[in-house]
């Protein structure tokens, strides 16, 4: 099956790797960090501003794709704190409803920039 690299406009650019890669109907989202438009870093030290730019990342790509967040199948999330895993809940609880999707929780040292928090990848499947 072949692939495109989906090009979007409701994220930062990048260099040298793509935010998303549609396969037939199935979407693989890089993980999204706490930048918005511009590529600038929201929420300096704050997880949980951070977290809500992440998950209005991953619903802007959703929705530039045709789907929305209710089309995640599997999610996985860095965060470099175990202290940051009750508010990363409490954001995620805020975008998500119930059932909530599967998702693997993993705590880290560091992410690519240490200003990071937080980090969520995605697979989505489009109806």
């Amino acid at each position: 099956m072949s692939h495109e690299i989906i090009k979007l406009k409701s994220v930062h650019p990048t260099m040298g790797y793509s935010h998303c890669a549609k396969a037939g109907k199935t979407l693989y989202i890089a993980g999204q960090v706490a930048k918005d438009k511009t590529g600038t870093v929201i929420g300096r030290g704050n997880l949980r501003a951070q977290a809500r730019q992440v998950y209005e990342n991953l619903q802007g790509i959703l929705e530039e794709a045709g789907g929305g967040l209710k089309n995640i199948v599997k999610m996985t999330t860095f965060i470099t704190h175990p202290a940051f895993v009750e508010p990363y809940r409490e954001m995620r609880n805020g975008f998500f409803t119930d059932p909530m999707p599967p998702n693997t929780l993993v705590v880290v040292t560091s992410l690519a920039d240490p200003e990071f928090l937080i980090e969520v990848e995605a697979i989505a499947v489009l109806d």
